[in-house]
Parts: structure tokens; C-alpha cells; sequence
């Protein structure tokens, strides 16, 4: 809601009660999955990056919470319940996504980005032998 906020912190304060209850437990749960990922704001909502790359985000709306940046057709069973289209998963302040959900979520975002990564590694070393 508040596109102002330099931190998630900031951005959090800004929201009525049971949409920053929410969030601040999906936050909980994402740093829990990804430690080593970084926060941040970007596009104007909180935003975790893992390995210099957009892990996920999540913002806060006049009727709803979402979640953003993640693989929604290959979940689209665990996911049925929700309000989703692509890359976006929407759900109510007062329903907020299960912990578990949010886990396999957030290690099936880790392991696309963990794979791009070695996948360009794997390139840029083969780049570099043939030369």
C-alpha cells in the first residue's frame, strides 16, 4: 500500500492490522526457508532476493494479501484454494497462506534459482575453454 517505504519494516507499519500480522509472519517464514536471502523493497513492496536474484515478493491490497514471483502452474494443485494468476498468489488477511504451502513454495524458487545459477556457471566455463 505505502510505495514510500525504504525498508520492510516501513512498509509493514503502514498496514492495517491483520494484513501486517500476515505479512510479517509470511516474512517470517520466507527468512526461515532462504536465511541467506536479502531484503529489500522493490516495485514498491517487500521483496527478498537469494543469490543476486528476485526470490519472491509480497504486498498488501485493499481486500487482499499476495504473494508474487513464483512458479503458480507447477503448484496449481497445492494452490487450488486460491485466487492466482500468473506468477501472483491471493489470498484473504485473515486466511493467510499455511506455513508448509509457503516452505515448498519458497525451496522450489530457491532450486529454479540455484539451477539458472550453475546453469550459467556451467556456460561461462565451457565459454571460456573452447576459446
Amino acid at each position: 500500500m505505502d510505495t514510500k517505504s525504504t525498508d520492510i519494516d516501513g512498509y509493514l507499519s503502514t498496514l492495517p492490522d491483520d494484513a501486517r500480522t500476515t505479512l510479517e509472519r509470511l516474512r517470517r517464514t520466507i527468512k526461515a526457508v532462504a536465511p541467506d536471502a536479502v531484503e529489500s523493497i522493490s516495485y514498491g513492496m517487500p521483496a527478498f532476493k537469494y543469490q543476486g536474484r528476485p526470490l519472491v515478493y509480497f504486498a498488501a491490497a485493499k481486500n487482499h494479501c499476495a504473494l508474487y514471483g513464483l512458479s503458480v502452474d507447477v503448484h496449481q494443485d497445492q494452490l487450488a484454494a486460491y485466487d492466482t494468476s500468473k506468477g501472483t498468489i491471493r489470498f484473504p488477511p485473515r486466511e493467510p497462506l499455511p506455513e508448509a504451502l509457503v516452505n515448498t513454495l519458497v525451496s522450489a524458487r530457491i532450486a529454479e534459482i540455484e539451477a539458472a545459477v550453475a546453469a550459467r556457471k556451467r556456460k561461462t566455463s565451457s565459454a571460456r575453454t573452447s576459446a
